[in-house]
């Protein structure tokens, strides 16, 4: 057990938004609100999943929606525990434990607003070890947990509550109603004991952001070795260096979808390259051909800090340095190549682990 405080979370909101993949909110807006929550409550518990007891009720904190709208639709204290609360009325028990529903982006922060309002310690797991842009898309799901009650908010004051059938209902479900509230809502979903977290969430996932994020602000003169070290402890790829020459970017089914397009400059130069995106960075190519794709993460980084960039941050002329890791081997199950592959998002293609890409492109190259 040890406390986050604000010097943590600016390394979480780092590290999140790499292991986000370019999607899982703004990070920044995520980071302020999450230091405010800090230095209004005091620091917040941070507990592993060693120490949750089995009759502890954890119950993850998220937002849903696009991540453009999130940067002018900045949702509020009382939104971000609304669904929480309401929760609580409908089973009659308080929450134990809160924690992430994924690693990424805003979405690693949220809990730390709520466990800070609510007095609460905040799990060192979540249930994706990156962000994915849909609600079934979770290590729950892929164990066959379901979500019996789905509790949502926004910033107007509307709290919603609906019993759905399963994880692609709640999708469905949430969606729509994410749309009505103006394309972002806060959520709370998956109401599990420590008993079956234990069995399902993905652990120390926000330690690993903590130590990305380190990792990217230690030595900030010195980009590359920054960047090489985190590809070490992710046991990553560095798939190319390039200019944004140029973005499709457009809001449709409450997703920001698109692609993003490059020219190779330095070891790259005379290539091209392009990266398709639904709030998260989902396919790389190097021309036609396939260097990365869903469930393995793809990240993209400013080619000089290392920093990482999200889909809503891209702009033509950025220079950044494109690198992608090993999704956590849940995703490499029939079940989560189903639920999270190039297929489901509607690519024509099979998944390939990124580790046999980078092997076949070696050897294109030799």
């Amino acid at each position: 057990m040890r406390y986050i405080d604000e010097k943590v979370i600016e390394k979480i909101a780092l590290g999140a938004a790499v292991l986000g993949t370019g999607g899982g909110g703004d990070p920044y807006i995520g980071k302020l609100m999450a230091k405010e929550a800090i230095r209004k409550y005091g620091p917040v518990k941070l507990i592993t999943i060693d120490e949750l007891k089995d009759d502890q009720l954890v119950v993850p904190v998220s937002g849903m929606g696009a991540p453009t709208v999130l940067i002018e639709k900045i949702p509020s204290e009382l939104e971000i525990t609304a669904p929480l609360e309401a929760l609580e009325k409908v089973i009659g028990k308080k929450v134990d434990v809160v924690m992430p529903i994924e690693i990424g982006g805003v979405n690693s922060l949220y809990p730390i607003i709520a466990a800070a309002k609510k007095g609460l310690p905040m799990l060192d797991a979540d249930a994706m070890g990156r962000a994915f842009p849909e609600a079934q898309m979770v290590s729950f799901y892929l164990d066959g947990f379901e979500p019996s009650t789905v509790a949502m908010a926004d910033e107007k004051g509307n709290t919603v509550l609906f019993h759905p059938k399963d994880g692609l209902w709640a999708e469905r479900l949430a969606r729509a109603v994410t749309i009505e509230m103006g394309g972002s809502s806060s959520v709370s979903d998956y109401l599990l004991y420590g008993h079956e977290i234990k069995t399902t969430a993905i652990p120390n996932t926000l330690t690993l952001a903590e130590k990305i994020g380190g990792f990217l602000l230690e030595n900030k003169s010195e980009g590359y070795h920054r960047v090489q070290k985190m590809l070490e402890k992710l046991k990553g790829y560095r798939l190319f260096e390039g200019k944004i020459v140029d973005i499709e970017r457009r809001l449709s089914g409450g997703f920001t979808r698109g692609c993003a397009k490059f020219e190779g400059i330095r070891d790259d130069q005379g290539k091209t390259f392009t990266v398709f995106f639904q709030n998260e960075h989902l396919v790389a190519k190097e021309g036609n051909r396939l260097l990365c794709s869903t469930p393995d993460l793809i990240a993209i980084l400013d080619a000089e800090t290392g920093f990482p960039i999200t889909t809503e941050r891209m702009k033509y002329g950025s220079r950044v340095l494109v690198v992608a890791f090993p999704c956590h081997e849940k995703w490499r199950t029939l079940k989560g190549i189903e639920t999270a592959g190039p297929r489901y998002f509607g690519y024509d293609f099979d998944y390939k682990p990124l580790e046999e890409l980078q092997r076949e492109r070696e050897v294109c190259i030799d």
